[in-house]
């Protein structure tokens, strides 16, 4: 399974098969959070700065619970899990000064995720259903990543479409995961000995 990492056991594969569900309701509040921080105003830099800080926490806690599960690419999730957090953090205490970070952080978040993205899509296109929609999803993450990189400027309306459209491309993805963990546990691989 390269989902789980070449040299995934079945028990392995059983474990993450059964928590499909848990990819689903992610994905789900991730679409949720995506369309309430798009609906927002830019009222201020520092009610911004919050909204952003919780997207960072509930990303970083996200990448924290997939290190929890996955046996492929653990140190990634644990990096970008505590690079989220410290940045979730750090937007709650100094907002005016880390706006313009954020911006840049959201950049380079949604280059890197939807590069991946792309690249699993790819990969596993033969066993993934919706393999499609992933490379959608990666393509326009990367292209506002670079969008967002092109221009780190501390314009409110950016950083709300950043991070609303970061957060309804991190559903989309989560809601692929949960669909493709969902067929594994009706279709087992077989064991290999």
């Amino acid at each position: 399974m390269d989902v789980l990492g070449r040299d995934a056991s079945a028990e392995d594969v059983g474990r993450m098969a059964r928590l499909w569900w848990l990819f689903l309701l992610t994905g789900i509040g991730w679409i949720v959070i995506s369309f309430i921080i798009l609906a927002m105003k830019p009222g201020s830099v520092v009610t911004i700065s919050f909204v952003v800080g919780f997207v960072l926490l509930g990303a970083g806690i996200n990448e924290l619970m997939t290190f929890g599960i996955v046996d492929s690419w653990r140190w990634l999730h644990a990096a970008i899990g505590a690079l989220f957090l410290i940045a979730g953090f750090m937007s709650f205490v100094q907002p005016l000064q880390t706006f313009g970070a954020l911006a840049i952080l959201i950049g380079w978040y949604l280059l890197f995720k939807g590069l991946f993205a792309v690249m699993i899509s790819i990969l596993e296109r033969d066993g993934l259903h919706l393999w499609g929609l992933l490379l959608a999803a990666g393509i326009i993450e990367m292209a506002l990543g670079l969008w967002a990189l092109g221009y780190p400027g501390r314009s409110a309306w950016l950083v709300i479409i950043w991070a609303g459209i970061g957060a309804l491309m991190h559903g989309v993805g989560e809601l692929v995961m949960a669909f493709k963990l969902r067929d594994i546990g009706h279709n087992p691989p077989l064991a290999t000995a």
